[in-house]
């Protein structure tokens, strides 16, 4: 039994509608906290929001049995603090169950200081959120921040221009080499076929920690020597035999422990459910492992050099990817190339995670997506790096204006395009996309924290609609403060 929001109120507990919320403050939980306000305030907009949410529930729960779950109002609350905020799980725990202006937002009053929130509830709760969900709920926080923005908008004439660009957001991974991800895949594979080995009553993996010890001493010794920078010529011969042998010694265990998992998966009967479904996982593992033992046999005993394509980055974050954009001081970055497509007021319209796509494969995506949730976007500024001839002559027949520098040496006609007014002014206010994209990292776009595919792109939603509800706030809460200041110098005259 899972309800939106409870509208019972309890004693001693605050409507939302009459939160105070300090005016004054520089912090962005009061930006948050006004911007969710105003949603909730609206009683068109709330609406909207909760038949969204209500996605959230299966259609064959019955609403009237079963325990009570957390309100769904909540879990939009608890999501978008989290990512404005740029918190772990941890800080979100004290913060809901300690944070006074928070929990009022969350329903809680003065006489309810018992009702806090375990960690692993607010780790499950969260994660029911969808990207689907979210952009849906962004949407409409887009739109009604342009009704509180462009209020001229009809009078003047005035239409919604875009600004997109991409940026990379890190996984939460190490740097990847051959012989620490071999390490990462026999660990794991060490550690599930212990607990098999243990269910099904067998004593195959009663050294499991010590199996591990010992692997991990072994990746140890190859990994010294290969740090060493001798430069005499019959010693830097002498290290490479050594580093040839320890790499041999290293790849054996490893081959030994694989077939020993291998017995534990035939040694398993098919009736066992939960056990199957960690041979499955136990499975990938060894995978991973003999794939990592090739590329080690193919670049140290063949001395071969690995094509990208054949390279693994993470055996945990299997999505991550190897992205060196050519930024001064920032030689590759391991995660996953973000698109987003600003408008003149700092709404994020729309974003798009980029799995083995590059920016001119997503220049058209971008703007049509946006146009199906914005149909009065009609320009929009790039970069070089979206530039291609078929993605310019799209853009044109779909957008009114179009900046697109040109990658390379311009002709005629092209020089005299890109030397108008209109075109450089707009060039130059593409920059202000920068603003947005460190706005993001500043808030917790930086690095995800998620695990999965699923979890990435949930993380990225929830840091876009944060980001346009803190937007939304600041807004209400300049022109709150003006008026306290008004009503301020009107007391003192």
């Amino acid at each position: 039994m899972r309800k939106i929001f409870d509208p019972q109120m309890t004693f001693g507990q605050t409507p939302i509608d009459q939160i105070k919320i300090d005016m004054r403050a520089r912090d962005e939980i009061p930006k948050l906290l006004l911007g969710l306000k105003h949603i909730f305030c609206d009683q068109d907009l709330r609406e909207k929001v909760f038949t969204i949410l209500k996605n959230m529930i299966p259609e064959d729960t019955d609403s009237k049995n079963g325990r009570p779950g957390m309100d769904l109002w909540k879990i939009l609350v608890m999501g978008t603090i989290r990512l404005n905020c740029n918190w772990d799980y941890d800080k979100l725990q004290e913060m809901v169950n300690n944070h006074k202006t928070l929990r009022q937002m969350l329903g809680h009053g003065m006489m309810d200081d018992d009702g806090t929130y375990p960690l692993q509830t607010l780790k499950d709760n969260v994660r029911l959120m969808t990207p689907d969900i979210l952009d849906k709920i962004n949407t409409l926080v887009v739109q009604e921040g342009h009704n509180l923005l462009m209020q001229k908008k009809t009078s003047e004439g005035e239409t919604l221009m875009g600004r997109c660009d991409s940026f990379v957001v890190e996984t939460d991974v190490h740097f990847p080499t051959d012989i620490n991800l071999l390490f990462d895949a026999i660990r794991k594979m060490i550690q599930i076929a212990a607990i098999i080995s243990q269910d099904i009553g067998t004593s195959m993996w009663r050294q499991s920690e010590y199996n591990i010890k010992v692997f991990k001493r072994l990746y140890r010794i190859v990994q010294l020597l290969k740090h060493s920078t001798s430069k005499d010529e019959k010693k830097k011969a002498r290290k490479a035999l050594q580093i040839m042998d320890a790499h041999k010694v290293y790849i054996e265990l490893a081959e030994k422990f694989i077939q020993k998992a291998n017995l534990t998966i035939e040694m398993l009967e098919s009736s066992d459910i939960m056990n199957a479904a960690r041979a499955e996982v136990l499975q990938t593992y060894i995978n991973y492992a003999l794939w990592q033992i090739d590329l080690i046999k193919r670049r140290v005993l063949q001395d071969e050099k690995i094509p990208h394509k054949d390279k693994i980055f993470s055996i945990f974050e299997s999505h991550t990817e190897w992205i060196s954009k050519g930024k001064a001081g920032v030689p590759q970055e391991l995660g996953l190339r973000v698109c987003i497509l600003e408008d003149q007021y700092g709404f994020i319209l729309h974003h798009q995670v980029m799995e083995k796509e590059t920016d001119d494969k997503v220049a058209m995506a971008m703007v049509t997506s946006a146009q199906n949730k914005f149909s009065d976007l009609k320009g929009c500024s790039f970069d070089k790096g979206f530039y291609t001839p078929g993605n310019k002559k799209d853009l044109k027949e779909t957008l009114n204006i179009v900046v697109l520098p040109k990658k390379g040496r311009c002709n005629k006609a092209e020089h005299e395009e890109e030397t108008t007014e209109d075109f450089i002014r707009l060039k130059r206010k593409h920059s202000a996309v920068e603003s947005a994209i460190n706005g993001l990292e500043n808030h917790g776009l930086d690095r995800c924290p998620d695990h999965g595919i699923k979890g990435f792109k949930r993380y990225v939603s929830l840091s876009v609609l944060a980001r346009n509800l803190q937007i939304i706030g600041h807004h209400i809460q300049q022109k709150g403060l003006k008026q306290l200041q008004r009503f301020e110098r009107r007391k003192a005259a």
